[in-house]
């Protein structure tokens, strides 16, 4: 008589072999590395970045933020950036939103023609685009502005934001809005009430994206700013290289800018971490 086979054996938990644990722990901290010598950078004194061998952990200070303030106005380009970054947000969201509702539920000829040129938009070089962009913003006396930055960078961000957002619509029940249609809701309220709500994930999503993305953004804040009133945090680097350092660049300097950076950042992604995974892992709707 042949014995059966054996099943494989599993932690009653269910839980992962302890092998795939090892390569999660061993991603993450080749990950983690990059980001730990950039605290340990920012919180060195100039002299003890280079030092041989290298001190993994020296005595922290924050002098080097201090001297950071002293090279370039962060606390104005902080502020700015936070204008920047949201309102880029907000403005994409709302505006691709309405346009990914339409391309999703309305029957208009050539939308998905329409839909491919969006996505197809998305892989021209920015940099090919700057005169043309720089001509439009002088045209309309938006030049050296929030405003004008903000228009620009929501321009960018709206094509693939559209392109998402139309998948996540057509996963929502059509059944639904025709229901409220019988029951004599407007379409302003069934998307206010139906529409927005089943899709908060993936507006979720999009907007820590579109965020980070304006956030980080240096080309169109470096090419169409020139005074305090809309230069953000990311042209402060261009301004840190023009300090003398014996080191060549003030690494130390450019680690604590880094640093400044990440921590809105950060903030955002923990405050919204369930939602982006909702979002990012979301099926059909059932």
């Amino acid at each position: 008589m042949i014995a059966p086979r054996s099943r494989p054996r599993r932690s009653p938990d269910g839980a992962a072999p302890w092998g795939l644990y090892a390569l999660v722990a061993l991603f993450a901290v080749i990950v983690l590395i990059p980001f730990y010598w950039m605290l340990k950078s920012a919180l060195s004194r100039p002299d003890d970045v280079f030092t041989v061998p290298p001190q993994y952990l020296s005595s922290p200070t924050l002098e080097n933020f201090g001297r950071l303030a002293e090279q370039v106005p962060i606390v104005r380009y902080f502020a700015n950036s936070i204008v920047f970054a949201t309102a880029t947000t907000l403005v994409t969201l709302a505006a691709s939103f309405l346009a990914a509702y339409a391309i999703a539920r309305f029957d208009v000829p050539g939308r998905n023609v329409l839909l491919l040129a969006l996505v197809i938009s998305t892989a021209l070089p920015e940099i090919v685009t700057i005169i043309p962009l720089y001509q439009v913003l002088r045209d309309l006396h938006l030049l050296d502005s929030l405003l004008g930055l903000t228009f620009i960078m929501s321009s960018v961000l709206a094509p693939f934001t559209v392109w998402v957002l139309v998948a996540f619509i057509r996963q929502v029940p059509y059944e639904i809005e025709e229901a409220a249609v019988i029951d004599g809701a407007p379409l302003p309220e069934i998307i206010w009430r139906i529409v927005l709500p089943m899709t908060a994930p993936a507006l979720t999503t999009m907007a820590v994206i579109n965020f980070v993305n304006a956030w980080n953004n240096l080309l169109y804040p470096l090419a169409f700013s020139s005074s305090l009133q809309s230069k953000t945090l990311s042209v402060a680097i261009t301004e840190i290289f023009q300090a003398r350092s014996p080191f060549g660049r003030p690494w130390e300097l450019i680690s604590s800018l880094g640093i400044t950076m990440m921590i809105p950042v950060v903030i955002l992604a923990v405050i919204s971490q369930r939602a982006i995974v909702r979002g990012l892992t979301a099926g059909a709707f059932k």
